[in-house]
Formats: C-alpha cells, structure tokens, sequence
C-alpha cells in the first residue's frame, strides 16, 4: 500500500507542477525537477525508495537518444562542419577545460572536477530548439551559429556516458585500459547495429508496415530500442549509446517521423519520471542556506559559456553582434546536464552538495532561458555597438526617391513576391521588409525596394516610410510574429490599414484584438476558391459565385470556422482552445429544447452559433429566430469544443 500512496504522490506533484509551469511558460523539465523536490527525501519525504524508480526512469534517457539519434543527421552534420568543427568542438572542449580547472582550485578531486566541467559545458537543445523555432529565430545567422554548437554537444554526450562510469575505477592504468577496451567494444557494437539497420530493420519495418495496424508498430519500435540498448550493456557498454544508435540507424529510413511520433509519448514520461528522480536528491536547505553561492555559481558558469562561445564564434568568421547572440541563447545548463549528475551520483563521483548546487544553478538557468533567447538580438546589438557590413547598406531603400501612399510588405517570400508582382501591374509603390540577407540581396539586385531585417525593429518600420503608407501586409504566416509586428505598427502609425497572412482561422480572434483590420486566412481562402472551381464546372454563373465567395469574406469567414473533427483532428490541450468544430444537435420528445423558440435559448450568449437548420430533410443556412423547435430537427451547430458541448447538454436536458 505505501507504494501505492508514493507512486500517487509523485503524480499529483508532477501534474500540477508541470500544469502550474505551463502556465507561467515555463519549461517542463524545471516542473518534473520541482515535483520531485517535493516528494523527495529533502522535501516531504513522501517517496522514500527512490532508488526503486531509477532503473525505471533511465528508460526515459534511452528514449531520449533513440530520438536524438532519429534527428541526427550525417549529412547534416558534414553540411556545417565548419562550424561544428570550429566552435561546437573547442567550445565543449575548452569550457570542460576551464570548468575542470576551476573545481580542482575549489578543492574537488579529478574526477568530480571533470565530471562538473562536463555538465557545466552542455546547453540546454530541447529548451534552445523549441523558442528558436517558436520565435522564427532560426533562421537568423545566430539562430543556425547556436544549432551547429548544440548538434556538437549532442554528440559529446555520448562519449561521456561512457567516460564518466570508468573515472569511478581505481587507478590510471585500469582506467586507461577500460577506455581502450571500450572504444574496441564501441567500435565492435557500432559496426554490428549499422549492419543490422542496414539489412535487416528495413526488412522487418516494411513487413511489420504491411499489416497496417498501430500496436504492433509501437511495439516494434519499443523492441529494437530496448533491443540495441540491452547490446550495448552487454558489451559493458551504455545504454544510451545503444538507443542513440538504434535511432541513427532508422533516422534515414522512411518511418523517421512515425517512429518519433509513436515513442514520444514513452520518452516524455519517462524523461518526467527520470527528472523527478533527479529533483529528489535536490537539498532545498543547502541551496536556502547559501543562496548567494548559487547565484555566484550560476552567473560565473554562464558568463564563461557566454564569453568562450563569442570568442570561438568571431574566430570562425561571424559577426561580433551573431556571436553575442549566440552566447546568450547558450548559456544556460542543459538536460544532459542532468543526465550526467544522476550518472555521478550512482557511480559516487559527486559530493552531495555539489550535486545539489550543480542542480539548482542549472534549474535557475533553464528557467531564465526563455527570457533571454527572446533578448539575446536587442543585448547582442547593445554589445557589439556594430551592424553587419553585409546587412548596413540593406537597411535603407536603395533609392532616396519620396514615397507616400505606398504598400508595406512584411516578409518577401513567395506570397510577398506575388503581392509585389500584382502592385507592380497597377504601378503602386510598395516596400518590403525580409529577414533573409541572400533573398534581400537577390531583390535588390532585380531593383526592388526591399530592407533586410525584422519588421519588428522601430528604425526599419521608419526607414520604410511607415507614416505615408497606405497599407501594411504582414505576409509571412506566423501568428505570434504577426501579432508583434502588428502592435509595433499600431505604436507608430495608428490609422494605417494592416491585412494579415495566417495559415489556419484558429488565430483570427486574436490577430483582430491585435489590432489587424483584415485577416486572410490560407486553409479557408484555398477552400473558396476550390469551391469557385468546383460551381463553375458544374454550371453555376459566374455573378452567383463571385457574389457567394464575397459574402463569406464579408462576413469574416463565418460559415467556413467550424468543421466536423476526424480521427486525426489535434484535440491537444494547446489547440482545443483555439479550434471551432461544427456539431450536430438532433432534438428528441424528451428535448429541454422541444417547444422553444431559437432566440429564447440565447445560444450567441453561450458563444455558439447555428450554421445550418434541417427539418423533414429541408436545410435551411439562416432560420428565423421565431422558429419553434420540434422533435427530431437537427441543428447544425459551430463554436469551441467545450462550449459546443455545454449548448449540448443544455439543449437535451436544461442544465
């Protein structure tokens, strides 16, 4: 029963914490942590046999190199070998190095001070990765500098789940040896599972794909995973090093992303529960007793990270503003960190109140990240006080000629280009802003008016006559972009018209609180036209289309929001409170809503709204409010998934 009552413990910590960090956007590794500081031995003390769920909990660090594997690439990596070579390469070298130097000053013996410059030399790829490609700065020079260091890293962590178990043998010479004998038994093991993912896993995956059904699938790619992670310990080897190769081996085939799909329920569970345990051995009353300590720690760490990666990178030919970006995007400790310090933990290479501090400073780290990714331009530009001499002539318009009464377009892409072309024929001026220096460059070389950069910068909206403009196009189809540039160009110029490009209508609401006058839509836009195609073959005059088609985008695309979900349809927490799904409501004797008119249910109070009205088989897209509900009508209903099925249950039975 005790069991029972910590395995409850740890889930209800986990599930708010990570609800509770969530919210505050903050990463879910920091929550597990703090779940698991909760219930550990320094904290409530309620999960004492922690040491029952960490031969669980490293199946969370297999999954997570079996996709980390997945995601490596060979070509790739051979594509930014400059960089990978030339800063990823010295930057976890030399910070091993410093960090090593720094601990045997403070007293700590080879070892540990090698396993500490190890953990402090890593940054965080899941935290780093995921704001890159949620703020679109990945494609900034800076964005693809940090990925090219992160992709070195991750394959140092490899090597050093290796190295580190050995340090814990007595002796030079043993040690010396057992490395050796590793690297034969690595090289042995390796040869083998390449040779098994070349002739026999295809084979298997295409047999096992035949039969079309999801379990078996699952429970294949669990088998080779667990597989090539049994091999690799049979050779004395690491786990990990075994999932990693698994993954590499099957990261070319052509079930990469249903792979990735099918275990990454698996890992990110037992990543939570690997992280909780890691959480547990966190001492909240070393880290209360000497805050400043960890302060100290945590800042000195980063600074030298920041300081070697700046240095590295302008060594290697980038910008001085580019390498002070990317110092700030790494700077932090990263989730191997974590790995490592369970890994010194179980051998004994750590100190417990180094450990706790190694762990606290890389939490505060983590959780600061976010904050200074979303920084780390406007602190680089500060820093370097220069601008590339690439992108300075970009920056302004090529010809100092007056405009007024002239087009906006925020990114040049396709859809950008194709405004442009369609401007061009009506000899409307117009002015594009792109972040991209070689399509920049390219325009500008045909005599177009384009500025590099964001469109979020005050100076480039200024030096694009922002003021005089008749319209702003923001064209490049991300929402939380779109909803910054949008409030930028309300701070400067109030009146001007801004029309927005967005993929799906899951963001209209929002873009229109942003202050967008126009929303456009792509996935609904597509439907309208297919549609026009679709009445013109089949005989409807083209005045009747037109008319139809203006009417729905008169009327913000109302009747196009809501669609019927399908077995495949995301009902993830993050896109159920965006979506609108259309719903049928079929009334019965028994019906609250037998007997009642349309308008005395107030279904637009409830957010609901009817897109169609069918009785005895007749539809009708706008009934009268006055109409009487009978049994058996069915109304057709749209609005977000919760509300749809409070208006449900209200309808049936009047609650």
């Amino acid at each position: 029963m005790t069991g029972h009552l910590e395995i409850l413990a740890i889930l209800s910590s986990a599930v708010f914490t990570v609800w509770l960090f969530r919210r505050l956007k903050l990463p879910a590794i920091l929550a597990y942590l703090v779940a698991g500081m909760l219930v550990g031995e320094h904290g409530l003390h309620i999960a004492q046999e922690h040491v029952d769920y960490e031969h669980f909990a490293e199946l969370g660090i297999v999954f997570l190199l079996f996709t980390l594997g997945l995601e490596f690439s060979v070509p790739r990596l051979m594509a930014m070998r400059h960089l990978v070579l030339a800063v990823g390469s010295l930057q976890v070298v030399i910070s091993l190095v410093i960090f090593l130097i720094a601990g045997i000053f403070f007293g700590l013996s080879f070892e540990s001070a090698f396993v500490v410059g190890a953990i402090l030399a890593l940054s965080s790829t899941a935290i780093v990765i995921r704001q890159l490609s949620e703020t679109g700065a990945m494609k900034r020079k800076s964005g693809q500098l940090s990925v090219a260091i992160l992709l070195f890293q991750d394959v140092a962590v490899v090597p050093l789940l290796i190295i580190i178990p050995m340090l814990a043998s007595d002796g030079e010479s043993s040690m010396v040896l057992a490395l050796m004998l590793a690297m034969l038994k690595g090289v042995v093991v390796v040869i083998l599972l390449l040779f098994i993912g070349k002739w026999l896993l295809p084979k298997v995956f295409n047999i096992i794909a035949q039969v079309r059904t999801d379990e078996l699938f699952v429970l294949t790619t669990l088998l080779v995973t667990l597989l090539a992670s049994a091999l690799t310990q049979w050779f004395g080897l690491s786990m990990a090093l075994g999932a990693f190769l698994a993954g590499m081996m099957l990261g070319e085939s052509e079930y990469k992303h249903q792979l990735e799909a099918d275990i990454r329920p698996y890992r990110d569970i037992l990543l939570g529960l690997f992280f909780i345990t890691v959480g547990m051995k966190l001492d909240v009353s070393l880290l209360l007793s000497s805050p400043l300590n960890l302060i100290l720690l945590m800042f000195s760490f980063m600074l030298v990270k920041l300081i070697v990666i700046k240095v590295l990178a302008v060594r290697a030919g980038e910008s001085n503003k580019n390498a002070w970006a990317s110092g700030f995007m790494l700077a932090q400790m990263g989730e191997f960190g974590f790995v490592l310090i369970a890994l010194a933990n179980q051998v004994e290479l750590l100190p417990s109140d180094v450990s706790s501090m190694l762990l606290g400073a890389g939490v505060i780290s983590m959780a600061i990240t976010p904050y200074m990714i979303d920084n780390a331009r406007s602190w680089a530009i500060f820093f370097s006080q220069e601008k590339s001499p690439q992108s300075h002539d970009l920056e302004q318009l090529p010809e100092n000629k007056a405009l007024a009464e002239h087009v906006i377009i925020c990114g040049f892409g396709r859809v950008g280009q194709t405004v442009s072309r369609f401007l061009k024929q009506e000899n409307i001026d117009f002015v594009a802003i792109d972040i991209d220096p070689l399509r920049t460059r390219t325009a500008r070389e045909a005599g177009e008016n384009v500025l590099f950069g964001s469109s979020r910068q005050t100076e480039l909206l200024k030096a694009a006559h922002l003021s005089k403009a008749k319209l702003v196009v923001i064209a490049f189809g991300e929402d939380k972009q779109s909803v910054e540039v949008i409030q930028k160009v309300r701070s400067i110029a109030p009146e001007v018209p801004i029309l927005v490009r967005t993929r799906n209508d899951d963001q209209l609401d929002m873009l229109h609180a942003a202050g967008a006058n126009e929303v456009v839509p792509e996935s609904l836009e597509g439907s309208l036209m297919l549609v026009s195609h679709v009445l013109s073959l089949t005989g409807v005059p083209f005045s009747r289309i037109m008319r139809c088609v203006q009417l729905e985008r008169k009327n913000h695309y109302n009747h196009l929001h809501g669609f019927f979900q399908g077995e495949h349809t995301d009902m993830s927490l993050a896109a159920i409170d965006r979506i609108e799904f259309a719903h049928a409501i079929l009334l019965n004797e028994n019906s609250y809503a037998c007997g009642k008119s349309i308008s005395s249910l107030n279904l637009e109070q409830r957010r609901v709204h009817i897109i169609t009205f069918r009785r005895d088989y007749i539809e009708t897209e706008y009934p009268d409010e006055n109409t009487v509900l009978q049994p058996q009508d069915t109304l057709i209903v749209r609005g977000k998934p919760r509300r749809v099925e409070r208006v449900e249950r209200f309808m049936q039975e009047g609650i």
